[in-house]
């Protein structure tokens, strides 16, 4: 366990694995155990960094708002501190809005994320649905729904089971809150053709938090875009589908070596 202070806030951070460095940047409200899966297929070819977000688990929760560019702020404090100049960023929902605000890394994996902007649906209401405090585990249990699809609700419960214990890691309402005012506010879109990094664009065709048209914005907008659509998927893909989205991260991965 490794933490960094920028500016009074306490940002938790882990490394492990040789290698290239990849950071994970988490999704709104989600602690660190969400990268798990991914965890396990790249620490060892690669070095992983994953950290817990200001305002979620084992660091600091200031008051809110934050925004995007401060949460990108963040991660610059945790790579420098790490000794790291540039990374591979792989971000999930709010993660991807950070990677894409980071602007200095050496690849982009936007997983179930956005540009924001007008032309990105982007409801609320999935998103509240996701939200369970921390200190309830019936609430936990009651808002996978949220995060993945029917189908791997009932093939998959007893992950389900495991991960609403995880969740008892996740951000309170007062980080979840001060998140979420980084999310909506975010607005990539005119910029968008600026990011000439190669990227991954990766999305679950069921996603209710970031309908799946939001993948079709960084896909066409970054240069150096490809994407890639999982039928079926919810928001959480990188759980639901970790084994393919694993191999094609790593085949994204290795491609730029």
């Amino acid at each position: 366990m490794v933490s960094v202070d920028r500016k009074g806030v306490a940002l938790y951070y882990e490394v492990e694995g040789d290698g290239e460095t990849v950071a994970f940047l988490g999704d709104l409200g989600l602690g660190a155990w969400q990268w798990g899966w991914q965890h396990a297929a790249l620490a060892g070819p690669y070095e992983v960094v994953v950290s817990d977000m200001r305002g979620t688990g084992r660091s600091d929760t200031p008051p809110g708002p934050y925004s995007v560019e401060s949460l990108a702020a963040d991660l610059e404090a945790v790579l420098a501190d790490h000794g790291t100049a540039r990374a591979h960023l792989v971000g999930a929902g709010l993660g991807g809005m950070v990677a894409l605000e980071y602007g200095r890394a050496r690849s982009l994996t936007l997983i179930g994320s956005s540009p924001g902007g007008p032309h990105a649906p982007l409801p609320r209401d999935p998103r509240e649905a996701l939200f369970a405090s921390p200190d309830d585990p019936k609430a936990r249990r009651e808002s996978l729904p949220a995060l993945f699809s029917e189908t791997f609700l009932t093939e998959q419960s007893e992950a389900c089971e495991g991960i609403a214990e995880w969740r008892a890691g996740d951000a309170a309402r007062e980080g979840w809150d001060a998140q979420n005012a980084a999310f909506e506010a975010f607005d990539a879109s005119d910029w968008l053709y600026e990011v000439t990094i190669p990227a991954l664009v990766v999305h679950g065709e069921r996603d209710e938090l970031v309908p799946v048209e939001n993948a079709a914005l960084p896909a066409e907008g970054l240069p150096r875009a490809t994407r890639e659509i999982y039928d079926g998927a919810g928001h959480g893909v990188w759980i639901e589908r970790s084994r393919p989205v694993n191999d094609r991260l790593l085949d994204f991965l290795n491609s730029l070596d």
